[in-house]
């Protein structure tokens, strides 16, 4: 009987391997039909491949048919390559399809920009000829760009950047490379980096309005000791921070890149009309850099879709006004190790649907805790000496939204004053907690505490803000005419909103 059953098995196997001899085959006729008639691939940077493109041919007559010839119009000098029934190439002959079915035809493209004289770069993939020729196109956008990334050594070591020491004595690296001196980015043409571009000590890198930087995976941007970075954006051209996976698929995915990283000592930080979105942390600020300005202003700006923090904070200075931060895995802003913090009309909303978030959009503390080499745990603190958050919204979708952390061992100082706060405590957790004492008004004034937002749509990180605020004409005016326009350029002097946007009426 086993005999038997394997014996039958290599008779349908011999079958379904000689199929081209068993069913008879006839040329095509000019009746193929095709899933897609124009294939368009995502924009690509030149010389980077595309991501991969699918269409469908079917066969929907009753016989089996041969397909004489498939290829590329512009030939073996096509920027596109193909790949039919699992074989790459351009050009490919005798392509079966068995009755009623169909085959995949996958496209992909790598692009010389300066071999293109169009920057909309189109070819077809031609079925067959003379009278039966049929077609489908493809189109592809190809942007020319700076590509920016470590170099190899004799031995094929890339570049890298030492960040520190760890607590076995050993070196912590990323692959990275400075910038020589002082430099610009401008909008001329895209920035596609690699690795980390480093600023080196007491260097500045300006980056011009309307500049568009592009990261790759592992990659990021740092500053060291007395570097500068200085964002020049503007209302109409701002300077945009994202990564470099071009498809639609990837538009608002968080973590693919690093982070905006300035470092310890740094100073005279500007970041102003900026977007910064889908990395690991948006801008991470470390230490004040010994003078009492601010070490980071940041103005206009938003930061959306990072997988950790939006604004990371350590013992630093940072002074911000017309910012929106939201969707973040962890806290839209964190302000920790102590420092001195001033926030005026900034809207914290985080409604990270990724997971479970372990901290509030807003965190504020005055301590760390180090892991030492043996693995014990040490508390590092330091004095908060200013946490000012003025015509702000904090809101998210959890019940808590701003966790105040203090070590009594170091200064704790903060004011919450016209805001609009998420905190619910069901559990009664904070209730013995004089941090959270809303009726103290040396710390609190003017607050309103869970109202409604009326956010145009969270989840698109459209945060403007509706008819139905509870925020509306509820702004400090003081306060609010030292940033007399909202993130959109709308005066807000004479009855300021909270947060970063003056209400709209929302179009239905």
């Amino acid at each position: 009987m086993f005999r038997y059953v394997v014996f039958i098995l290599i008779v349908f196997a011999s079958l379904y391997s000689c199929d081209d001899d068993i069913f008879e085959t006839t040329p095509s006729t000019g009746q193929l039909t095709f899933s897609k008639d124009t294939v368009f691939l995502d924009t690509v940077f030149t010389n980077i491949s595309s991501s991969t493109r699918t269409f469908k041919v079917y066969n929907k007559s009753s016989n089996h048919i041969s397909i004489p010839s498939v290829r590329l119009s512009r030939g073996e000098q096509s920027f596109y390559r193909l790949n039919v029934n699992g074989e790459p190439g351009k050009s490919f002959e005798n392509i079966g399809i068995l009755p009623r079915d169909s085959i995949y035809i996958f496209v992909e493209a790598t692009i010389d920009f300066e071999k293109v004289n169009d920057p909309l770069y189109v070819d077809e993939v031609i079925f067959d000829q003379g009278s039966n020729e049929q077609g489908v196109k493809l189109v592809t956008l190809v942007q020319d760009a700076y590509f920016l990334f470590p170099q190899r050594d004799a031995q094929g070591i890339k570049e890298k950047i030492v960040l520190g020491i760890d607590n076995q004595g050993e070196e912590i690296t990323v692959e990275g490379f400075y910038l020589e001196g002082n430099t610009t980015w401008t909008s001329e043409k895209p920035y596609v980096i690699y690795g980390y571009v480093g600023v080196n000590k007491g260097n500045e890198l300006t980056i011009e309005k309307g500049a568009h930087i592009y990261f790759h995976e592992n990659s990021g941007l740092l500053v060291e000791k007395n570097g500068t970075l200085k964002i020049n954006g503007t209302l109409d051209d701002k300077v945009i921070f994202e990564g470099d996976r071009l498809e639609p698929f990837y538009e608002n995915i968080a973590g693919q890149w690093g982070t905006i990283w300035l470092r310890a000592g740094s100073k005279d930080h500007m970041i102003n009309h900026a977007i910064i979105k889908n990395n690991i942390i948006g801008v991470l600020m470390d230490s004040v850099s010994g003078s009492n300005d601010p070490t980071l202003r940041i103005q206009n700006t938003e930061i959306y879709n990072t997988s950790n923090f939006g604004l990371f904070g350590r013992a630093t200075h940072i002074s911000g006004s017309n910012l929106v931060i939201g969707n973040n895995g962890q806290s839209s802003i964190a302000c920790t190790l102590g420092g001195t913090y001033d926030f005026t009309h900034a809207t914290f909303a985080n409604f990270w649907s990724g997971g479970i978030r372990e901290f509030p959009a807003v965190l504020v503390n005055n301590f760390q805790i180090s892991t030492e080499a043996d693995g014990s745990e040490s508390i590092i603190f330091n004095d908060l000496l200013a946490a000012n958050f003025t015509n702000c919204i904090i809101e998210g979708n959890q019940n808590i939204e701003f966790l105040m952390q203090e070590n009594e061992q170091a200064g704790f100082e903060f004011n919450f004053a016209n805001n609009l706060l998420r905190f619910t405590d069901p559990g009664g957790n904070f209730s013995n907690n004089p941090l959270y004492d809303f009726e103290d008004v040396s710390r609190y004034q003017n607050n309103i505490l869970n109202g409604e937002a009326d956010f145009k749509d969270v989840n698109e990180n459209q945060l403007f803000i509706g008819a139905a605020s509870d925020v509306i004409s509820n702004a400090n005016v003081p306060a609010a005419q030292k940033v007399p326009f909202d993130i959109l350029g709308v005066n807000r002097v004479t009855s300021p909103d909270m947060g970063a946007y003056q209400h709209i009426i929302f179009e239905e």
